[in-house]
């Protein structure tokens, strides 16, 4: 008869990405920050430059937790005057804010984590997904440094020399605000119109960047005449569907095992 022999089990691709991403920044100086996913409007608008009744909400499709008239958030004890009305959050933006309130810079962080929107799903949209953001605060910060310190996680990341490309961009933490490119690390635009990532222009949109708004800084209780930062964020379900060819973000949450197993 033939020997069975039970399989082993192993990581989740996101799990290794996200492993391989805090390694990356880890290997820079970075430090990785966490907060909880249920969080306040405060935290996830307010303190982010995001007032009630700003256009820019209309950005980000919102889950809404039902909660007592006089709840106050947990994790913060928000009084009167901080909005502790409770939703999932839709970025991991307030894990920096949440930081910079207990930290002195200067620093640097990411922080990856789950996040939730309310949306239609796709092969490119999931109504949850795992985000990395990353914040830098210090002396004299610029767009410069933004741009260094992303060709080199790009490199790392993707296995090819990367070069980063910005273009002018509005989201209400930053500004001046980017959507960051970067230079195809299949086929540098080489491959024409038959490479599957780049689509023959040489370059793959990735993410939103920029310098950390100054009212940010204040809200935080920084000095932003002191200090200066930048700010990015991605999702890391879109990195790796970029890095191994994904065809359909939806499989890296479907339990199958053909897929998890390649990994």
């Amino acid at each position: 008869m033939p020997i069975m022999t039970e399989s082993k089990g192993h990581q989740h691709p996101i799990s290794l990405a996200i492993s391989d991403i805090i390694g990356i920044f880890g290997s820079m100086g970075f430090e990785v920050a966490e907060g909880p996913e249920a969080e306040s409007e405060y935290y996830n608008f307010d303190t982010l430059n995001i007032p009630k009744h700003h256009p820019a909400r209309d950005m980000w499709d919102t889950f809404w937790l039902k909660s007592k008239p006089t709840e106050e958030d947990p994790s913060t004890s928000l009084g009167a005057g901080k909005n502790a009305k409770q939703l999932l959050r839709t970025h991991t933006s307030p894990v920096q804010v949440r930081y910079m309130e207990s930290h002195k810079p200067p620093f640097r962080i990411i922080a990856p984590g789950k996040v939730y929107r309310y949306e239609a799903t796709d092969a490119t949209h999931e109504a949850q997904f795992y985000q990395l953001e990353g914040l830098v605060v210090g002396k004299n910060i610029s767009l410069a440094h933004l741009k260094g310190t992303l060709e080199t996680f790009f490199s790392k990341f993707f296995g090819a020399a990367s070069t980063v490309r910005m273009r002018p961009s509005y989201f209400p933490f930053v500004e001046p605000g980017v959507e960051v490119d970067v230079s195809c690390f299949r086929c540098a635009g080489e491959a024409g119109k038959q490479c599957s990532v780049c689509k023959g222009t040489g370059w793959i949109e990735i993410m939103g960047a920029g310098l950390v708004h100054p009212k940010v800084l204040e809200g935080a209780g920084i000095d932003p005449h002191e200090w200066s930062g930048f700010a990015f964020g991605a999702g890391i379900d879109r990195l790796l569907v970029l890095r191994h060819g994904l065809p359909d973000v939806r499989l890296l949450y479907s339990g199958d095992l053909r897929v998890t197993d390649q990994f």
